[in-house]
Formats: C-alpha cells, structure tokens, sequence
C-alpha cells in the first residue's frame, strides 16, 4: 500500500529506538502508578507493563484506566492530595497549565543522561509540542492523530457517491462545495427523500448526512478545525501565543456554514446528539457521515457486520486549495509530586521506545510516535482491511497544523466553549465570537 511504503521510507531514516532500560538486581522494590483515558489502548499498555517488568523486575507498573471526564478528575485531584499517578497520559490541552503550576517533572537531565535522541527518533514536530516556554522538555510522544471522513458504505452506496468522489470533495463557505452537495444527498426524511430533492422535510429526518458531536469548543478539532484552517484560519500565531484569532471572519464564515446543516436538516440539532455516540449512530443507519480522529478508527471498524461496513475517506479541500487536519500528539508527564522519579523515568522512556510502541502498533488502535512503529501500525491496519491513507495524507503532504497550545487554557475554554455551545443550540450568532476573542484578550493584558 502506498501509505505503508511512505511511512516505512521515513522509519529507515528514524534514529535507533530507545534500548530497554534495566534495574540493577539489588534495587529496591518500586510499584509506579500508571494513568490513561482510552480502554482500546489498555490492552496494549498492560502488555508494555509487563514486558518493563521482566526486563526490570524491581520495578511493578500498575496501571489505571478511567474515562475522559473521570480521568481528569483523578489526575487534578491526585496533584491537591499528593496520593495521584506517579505517570500519566498526558493532553496538549492541559499541558500548558501542568507547567505553569510547576506539578509535572521536566525531563531534561534523564534526556541527557541517557542520550535519547528526542528530536530525531519521532515523527517530525512531536517533540517540540512538549517543549515549553521555559526551554525544558516535559514528554516523550507516544503517538499522533490527524482527522478523516468516516462514512458508513451501504449509505454511500445505496447514493451512488463512489469511493472516488469521496475522495476528492471539495468545500467553501458560500455553498459547501461538493461536501455540501454530498451531505444533503446522503441525508433523507422519514418519507425516504433526500436532502436535496423536491419535498425533503428536515423537521422530520430518518438519517443526518452528517453528525455535529458538539460544538467542538475553541478547538473543533474533530468538528470544523480542519474546514477552518483549510479556509485560511488559525486560532493564534503559534504554540504558546497570545494573540487569538477568533474574531477572524473566516472563522465566522466557517462556523456560519456549519451551523447552517443544523437549518437544513442535514446535520442533528446540538440537542439531539448531546450525549449520543457517533460510532453507534453511524453503525445504526442513522447517519451516513460523521469527522473524526484516527484514534476512533480500531473501534469503528470493530462495529463491522453484515449491515455495516465503515469506510474512510480525507478531509475535503478547502478554499486554500488544500485539506487540512489537526496535528496532535499524545506524550507522558511524570507528576513533580511521584515519590520515585528515576523509575518514573525509565518507565517513560520505555514507553517513549520502539519496544512498547511496536506492541501499541500491533494492535491497530492508533498510530505510534516512532516512524518505524508507525510503520508496523499501518501494516496491522491493513492486516485487518482497513485503509488508513485519508489519515496519513496529512502527514505525507504536509496539511497538518497543531493543536492549539496555550497558557490559560482552562480560562480560554470558560469563554469560548459556552459561546460556541450557544452558537450551535442557535440561541446565539457568530457575532458571539468577536466577544470572546475580546475577553480571551483581555487575559493577556
């Protein structure tokens, strides 16, 4: 497959992988604790804990395994107690405070001393995400995620939309393009007609073209981020910047257009999908269409059978004459609070290294940092028939952009999560955005 060859090109060039790191036999016993959000990659994870424990016996990884909300909450807590994860997965959007704060450990001199080749050994610009400010290097990266179309292909099918129109749609804020145009074809009320033919009736609708999964916050990164920046926005001038651009009138364009599928039918009011998922509607027949991460991708394809076949497709082109995807890229912290620093470390490094994230590869859930592990990941894809190009285009043709990465995080989503809630539920106008910029603004000041 051509994705596999490209990505086996760039593991040829990767630095050697992170040597497995070994306890001296006389070391003291040592349990490291060990967080993470997503139960597909626990498996995973549970293998990579006990392989580090053969090769370091002295050293137990316990891991923990809790969901996205509940996650958080465990690790905000653990850093008020003292009692929470020695390490932990870690997220680009809380970084930027877990710094500030001073509660996560700067890994430079474990970097130093065991000479790891940190900007060379990862897919480039993962590294530098969890450099700070402060010079100081904060994670090793684990893995990475772009955004893709998934589509349910009965749908696609039964609407005579090919896998190579799908490929290559096309959108602008004016009309929608011919994203716009395949949304409302794969859309139909409770009568059986589509979107855009004679007598649709979008107040009663049997299948979405497409689906909203919220309002995306500041970020969108699943919901519009890739339609934004292909349209020529960015939320601020760099990682770390202070100077927010929501008050672009191509964000206000972008967001405009999204929220009119909601007006036409074509896409479930923010009421209707609040607390709905996606994967299972799309498996359902009640959506044709839904955006998200490559992460979500083992778990998708998982819902396969006989009525349902996922498929993947890119991002459309915007008016940039570009797609675009949010580049975002997971890594391990290790709490300033952990009572045994040093394991803490060789348990990072481990899971920084080719020997943990081969295992990860193997299991087709997400793609690792290592390019040759990606490589491996791409292969297990396959293995199970799944295609996984819409994704990797992004990092072949260079259409990615971070993930936005912030001080003040926490006090930017107080201001702009509500505001796009309330853009999207149709309560308020993409006026709302000028506001919040200015009051994201004013933190600065």
């Amino acid at each position: 497959m051509k994705t596999f060859k490209t990505i086996a090109a760039l593991a040829v060039a990767a630095a050697l992988p992170l040597s497995v790191a070994v306890a001296p036999a006389n070391a003291a016993a040592t349990t490291i604790t060990y967080g993470l959000w997503d139960s597909n990659q626990l498996p995973g994870y549970q293998q990579c804990a006990n392989d580090f424990h053969k090769a370091n016996p002295n050293i137990t990884v316990k891991i923990t395994q809790a969901g996205w909300d509940d996650y958080w909450k465990k690790v905000n807590a653990g850093f008020l107690s003292g009692q929470g994860f020695d390490v932990f997965t870690s997220h680009l959007a809380f970084f930027p405070d877990f710094v500030t704060n001073k509660q996560i450990l700067p890994l430079d001199s474990y970097i130093k001393k065991d000479k790891v080749a940190v900007n060379s050994l990862y897919q480039p610009g993962l590294a530098s995400l969890w450099k700070a400010p402060d010079g100081h290097q904060y994670g090793l990266p684990k893995d990475f995620d772009t955004i893709a179309v998934f589509a349910n292909k009965k749908m696609t099918d039964d609407a005579g939309i090919s896998a190579a129109t799908l490929a290559n749609l096309t959108w602008n804020p004016t009309d929608g393009g011919t994203y716009e145009k395949t949304i409302a074809h794969l859309t139909i009320d409770k009568n059986g007609v589509r979107g855009d033919e004679k007598g649709f009736d979008k107040n009663n609708v049997a299948v979405y073209g497409i689906w909203m999964e919220g309002s995306g916050g500041g970020d969108g990164q699943t919901q519009w981020s890739f339609l934004a920046a292909s349209n020529g926005w960015k939320v601020n001038d760099g990682p770390w910047n202070t100077n927010y651009h929501y008050d672009s009138p191509k964000l206000a364009a972008t967001i405009k257009w999204w929220a009119g599928l909601v007006d036409k039918g074509y896409m479930p009011s923010f009421a209707k999908q609040n607390g709905v998922g996606w994967p299972d509607q799309l498996a359902a027949g009640k959506v044709a269409m839904a955006t998200n991460g490559s992460w979500m991708t083992g778990y998708v394809f998982g819902l396969k059978n006989a009525k349902f076949e996922p498929i993947l497709a890119p991002t459309p082109v915007g008016p940039t004459g570009k797609r675009a995807s949010m580049y975002n890229g997971l890594a391990d912290n290790i709490s300033a609070k952990t009572k045994h620093p040093a394991e803490a470390w060789q348990w990072v490094k481990y899971l920084g290294s080719a020997a943990c994230q081969d295992v990860i590869a193997s299991k087709a859930v997400v793609f690792p940092a290592i390019p040759s592990s990606t490589a491996k990941a791409v292969k297990a894809f396959t293995a199970k028939g799944i295609d996984v190009d819409a994704f990797y285009t992004h990092i072949k043709n260079k259409t990615t952009f971070l993930f936005p990465i912030a001080n003040k995080k926490s006090q930017i989503n107080t201001i702009i999560n509500p505001v796009m809630d309330a853009i999207m539920s149709g309560t308020k106008d993409v006026s709302a955005l000028k506001t919040a910029n200015d009051q994201i603004t004013a933190l600065f000041k």
